[in-house]
């Protein structure tokens, strides 16, 4: 491009010509220097360059590089929107023009990192035939340009309050639209620091609603919950597919044991004695998984769909699901006297519990019975003679019995980890909150998804096949050096050269069996020091279920990870008679990684958005309880504060230092413990306490509790250092009697 001095401005023409094939951002700046524009001549392109953007030939974020308008800039910020088979698409995050915004396929080389949706990134753009190709310089942080939020009024005023926590500011209104106080709203951020606001640009409802929790659950992470009318309409042409040729087993009386409000059924079981002299004392079993691979094929809208999702999540009050309903409540979920499609996990268990063959078919299915967890237990312990009991039950028990011999060998970890269930009536209004009662029915179907689990992975090793293993590794050193640190406290060793194995845990826990103050505070140490689970098709074994091999096989209508594993099934054993429309595809082997990694954040998200709407149901169900002293334990310990959760219900609350006295307190990262310099009052993760709960806030689902005056509870106290001076508790209470670092 020219960099001497003109005559006059250059054209319109040659100020595009230039924008487009810039090898750098084209600002005002880089115009008037390619073309050489001195003094008045640069006042005169500023108006020019307004006069082509009133026109409709250029754009241009302000303070940022011109584009032609329905062009992209060659450097640019992008959001990724979605991923097609292995390729994020992403469109720019500014956009001016009154055309939709381009989408543009990202090529990513030598990363290491996927990219999913909501994802930002700094890239190098270019045309390429119809389409637009992006290129990623760097990834960015993930973009804040929408607040989710509650508006309120001050004075004659609105601001926004945002629903995440972590939001320590509340957002002047510039255009609430035809929002008003109280509205649950996304909206816009605008303007530059220090004079942003925000637009309103869509009004969800009441906030206060029974069934907005999970809402603002939904728009807070970004999960997908609208089907598009053509993965609707291809759920339901797919939905009417006749059963293919199968081994037929409807004849056995195969039963689902699921929780009483289940809104799927993707798995079901039978067991029975084995009358093999080869197997003396052993079982035959199946694990009928429904066939969702023969519905959703590789590269249809339902798969891409699916894909996006990556699973299904669950709400107290909705599910969103993976797959449209027309699928995961009907087609694909195993009912009572239906003919359903299955694959099925045939496996041979010795008597003492160990898997010592297996096979898999694709099976047609008719289920004996759809039986409530609660239900199979009753029936059980009455021990009564009805056939369901006596010829499908008991069996099944019996071969548990198996399997949990098995279980106790390996000694898989075991940690007391309840799951709080909320209960709400027909209008969506909390009824309770409390932990999720764990019986012998639910530890049966565990073992038999475990089993099934297992065989898939080692079914697909046998044919040197793809498989996407779930993969829960061993925790890093700098973990396992910390929770030394921390055990020592207790007067427990813990030596780091050993092979650390998820026994090696479940026997310290067994030495603090019977003190229950400090088995709670290790346990917690010892979850915190595990690693996230993810997916992946490099095999790591499982930590966790102590298992050399483990793939999710079992609910492939609510986790795609499940759903390849059947697809690779299908393939390495020839189970598709259409040659290979249902099996996993040569793209899909290969990227494996890519789609583990992708999967992993979905569950990630999934996690996130289903634990911040339990915790908004706690805080509503709490918020009639502000004022009261409730039981509590101390769960994270900080240099600011304590927090902790109330007993029962979970949910997690703050103890501000400033409000825990006068004095001043030092905080121990190692022991995890905020101490009083004068007192020696200990708070210490783990602990349980009595806390006054001060304010339940069911929008952003978080608690603030305070020390009651005058409670009877005894904090850890840990001996002064000074000598001749006495141990005297805060406001004049006795101190405590345990200390930290003597072993009970």
């Amino acid at each position: 491009m020219p960099k001497t001095h003109q005559t006059g401005l250059p054209s319109r023409e040659q100020i595009l010509d230039f924008i487009a094939k810039a090898d750098a951002p084209a600002g005002k700046r880089e115009i008037a220097r390619a073309f050489g524009l001195l003094g008045n001549e640069k006042i005169e392109l500023k108006a020019l360059l307004k006069d082509m953007a009133d026109e409709g030939l250029i754009d241009s974020a302000p303070g940022r590089a011109f584009h032609k308008m329905g062009g992209v800039p060659k450097v640019t910020v992008l959001r990724i929107v979605d991923v097609e088979g292995d390729q994020p698409v992403a469109v720019p995050e500014i956009w001016h023009a009154d055309t939709p915004p381009p989408r543009l396929r990202v090529v990513e080389k030598g990363r290491r990192t996927a990219l999913g949706p909501g994802d930002r990134i700094l890239a190098r753009t270019e045309e390429a035939g119809r389409g637009w190709l992006a290129h990623p310089l760097k990834k960015l942080a993930r973009g804040e340009e929408l607040v989710l939020g509650v508006l309120h009024a001050e004075g004659d005023r609105l601001w926004l309050k945002p629903v995440d926590k972590r939001e320590k500011r509340d957002w002047p209104v510039s255009d609430a639209a035809t929002a008003g106080p109280g509205d649950l709203v996304l909206a816009e951020k605008t303007g530059r620091p220090p004079r942003m606001t925000v637009k309103v640009s869509e009004i969800l409802g009441d906030p206060f609603q029974p069934r907005s929790f999970s809402l603002i659950a939904i728009h807070k992470h970004g999960i997908p919950d609208h089907f598009a009318e053509e993965v609707i309409a291809e759920a339901e042409r797919v939905a009417g597919l006749a059963l293919s040729d199968r081994e037929d087993l409807t004849h056995l009386p195969i039963v689902a044991i699921d929780p009483a409000d289940a809104r799927d059924h993707d798995d079901a079981v039978w067991a029975m004695r084995d009358d093999d002299p080869a197997n003396p004392g052993g079982f035959r079993a199946i694990v009928a998984i429904a066939d969702v691979s023969f519905y959703v094929r590789p590269g249809g809208r339902l798969d891409r769909e699916a894909r996006r999702r990556g699973n299904s999540v669950y709400f107290p009050d909705r599910v969103v699901p993976m797959l449209p309903e027309t699928l995961s409540a009907d087609m694909c979920s195993l009912k009572e006297g239906r003919d359903r499609a299955a694959l099925a996990c045939h496996l041979t268990i010795s008597a003492a519990g160990a898997l010592t063959a297996w096979r898999f078919s694709r099976a047609r299915v008719r289920l004996a019975a759809n039986i409530a967890y609660e239900d199979a237990q009753a029936a059980i312990d009455a021990g009564d003679g009805a056939p369901m009991v006596a010829e499908v039950l008991r069996p099944l028990w019996d071969c548990w019995a198996a399997l949990a011999k098995a279980r106790d060998a390996r000694q898989p970890l075991d940690l007391d980890l309840p799951e709080r269930r909320v209960v709400l009536d027909e209008k969506g209004r909390i009824l309770s909150v409390a932990p999720r009662e764990r019986l012998d029915a639910h530890r049966l179907i565990e073992d038999y998804m475990i089993a099934a689990n297992v065989a898939a992975a080692k079914a697909l090793e046998a044919r040197k096949a793809p498989v996407m293993y779930r993969v829960h590794e061993p925790p890093s050193r700098e973990k396992l050096v910390a929770l030394k640190e921390y055990l020592k406290t207790f007067g427990i060793e813990f030596a780091l050269g050993q092979v650390v194995r998820s026994a090696t845990f479940n026997h310290i826990l067994a030495k603090l069996e019977t003190d229950d103050e400090a088995r709670p505070r290790v346990m917690e140490q010892v979850l915190r020091s595990q690693t996230q689970a993810y997916y992946g098709p490099g095999n790591a074994g499982h930590f966790g279920l102590a298992l050399g091999s483990y793939a999710h096989f079992t609910s492939p209508i609510r986790r795609y990870a499940d759903l390849l594993v059947h697809r690779a099934l299908v393939g390495a054993y020839g189970l598709d008679p259409a040659a290979a429309a249902t099996a996993l595809t040569a793209d899909d082997a290969a990227g494996m990684e890519r789609l583990g990694e992708l999967i992993s954040q979905a569950e990630r998200r999934a996690m996130e958005a289903e634990r911040d709407t339990i915790d908004r149901y706690v805080a509503a169900f709490l918020s009639t309880k502000v004022g009261e002293v409730l039981d509590t334990r101390i769960t994270g310990v900080k240099a600011f504060g304590f927090f902790a959760t109330v007993e029962g219900l979970g949910g997690d609350g703050l103890v501000p230092v400033s409000t825990l006295g006068a004095e001043r307190f030092h905080h121990d990262e190692t022991g995890h413990s905020l101490t009083g310099e004068e007192s020696g009052d200990a708070f210490t993760i783990g602990q349980r306490l009595k806390l006054r709960l001060v304010e339940a806030d069911p929008i952003s689902g978080s608690l603030r509790f305070e020390l009651p005056e005058g409670a009877n509870h005894l904090p850890v106290r840990r001996p002064m250092r000074g000598k001749g001076r006495p141990i005297v508790g805060r406001r004049g209470r006795p101190a405590g009697i345990r200390h930290q670092g003597r072993k009970r």
